[in-house]
C-alpha cells in the first residue's frame, strides 16, 4: 500500500471511530436527558404517557444533536477552507 492508500485508510478508520463515539454520546445523552425526565420511577414497563414523553424527547434531542453537529461540521469546513488561502 502506498502512502496515499495508508493516508486514506487512516482517515477512514478515524471517521469510523468518530462516528462510533458520536453514536455512543447520542445514546448516552438520550438516556441521561430523556429517560430521567420521562421515567421518574422505572418499573417493569413504560406507561402510555412515559412512551409519549420519550418519543417527543428523543425526536427533539436528535433534532438538536443534528443541528449542533451540522453547525460544528460547517465551522470545521470553513476553518479548513480558510487555511488553504
Amino acid at each position: 500500500m502506498d502512502s496515499e492508500g495508508v493516508k486514506k485508510a487512516i482517515i477512514q478508520a478515524t471517521l469510523q471511530e468518530t462516528n462510533t463515539a458520536n453514536a455512543r454520546a447520542l445514546i448516552e445523552g438520550i438516556t441521561g436527558s430523556c429517560f430521567e425526565k420521562c421515567v421518574p420511577k422505572p418499573g417493569t414497563s413504560l406507561s402510555s404517557s412515559e412512551k409519549t414523553c420519550m418519543s417527543y424527547c428523543v425526536e427533539k434531542y436528535i433534532a438538536s444533536w443534528n443541528e449542533v453537529n451540522g453547525t460544528y461540521i460547517r465551522r470545521l469546513r470553513q476553518g479548513a477552507e480558510g487555511n488553504h488561502h
